[in-house]
């Protein structure tokens, strides 16, 4: 694990805390150090601060998507406002957490982004599909090579984050199934942010962006006040 944090004590504390949990971690104190570092040994997660000197953990996260890299990336924000964490997701990051944040929360989110590196499962009590699945998986005119992670719509392919990938996994593995909010968030982000988050509703949009054609009808459909669902009327 690379943690990227510029406020010593909280950096040592994060470390310390960490470690005990288990986790192999290199702590570096700025966004150069953290992408040399991330260059020179590529981490299994990285825990960014967003707010650092000179490289920020924005660009960190920018300049490692650009590069191919997908990594999970969590990032921590003192900033609170839904534009301010739109803002992390739009630069690639799979999750964050606002200072000041409890440690166990840190883990729990660490851990599900762990969990997010095996495909998901179906939801619809059918034996879990294996690690590595063979094949590909398809629904709705959409085709999926999971082991490849590569994604196309007819014969457009589709280039899609990590997290947009496992969002749209899991509704072509449940199409037609209306999956609702809290569903999807333990499946993808492994923690239910609750009624008042915008995750959700921001990652849908993405993937709408990205599969939607004109004149035909939209994929993912909203169910209101339950979820959504991928068919094709």
């Amino acid at each position: 694990m690379l943690l990227a944090e510029d406020d010593r004590a909280i950096r040592h504390a994060l470390e310390r805390a960490l470690t005990l949990e288990g986790y192999q971690v290199t702590a570096v104190a700025d966004g150069v150090e953290a992408l040399a570092q991330a260059h020179k040994t590529p981490p299994d997660v990285l825990v960014l601060d967003v707010m650092m000197p000179g490289i920020d953990g924005l660009q960190v996260c920018r300049v490692l998507r650009a590069e191919g890299d997908r990594t999970p990336i969590l990032m921590l924000t003192a900033l609170v406002e839904t534009q301010d964490r739109i803002a992390g997701l739009d630069a690639g990051a799979d999750d964050y957490v606002v200072k000041p944040f409890d440690v166990e929360e840190v883990f729990a989110r660490l851990r599900a982004l762990l969990r997010r590196t095996s495909p998901v499962g179906a939801l619809t009590g059918a034996p879990k599909a294996p690690a590595v699945p063979e094949g590909q998986i398809e629904a709705a005119g959409l085709r999926m090579d999971v082991q490849a992670r590569r994604a196309w719509r007819g014969p457009r392919e589709l280039e899609l984050t990590r997290t947009e990938f496992e969002l749209l996994e899991l509704l072509v593995r449940n199409a037609g199934i209306v999956l609702d909010h809290s569903t999807i968030y333990d499946r993808i982000w492994g923690y239910d942010f609750g009624p008042g988050s915008k995750n959700l509703a921001v990652y849908v949009g993405y993937l709408r962006r990205k599969l939607d054609e004109p004149g035909v009808p939209q994929l993912i459909q909203t169910v209101r006040g339950v979820g959504y669902v991928l068919r094709e009327d």
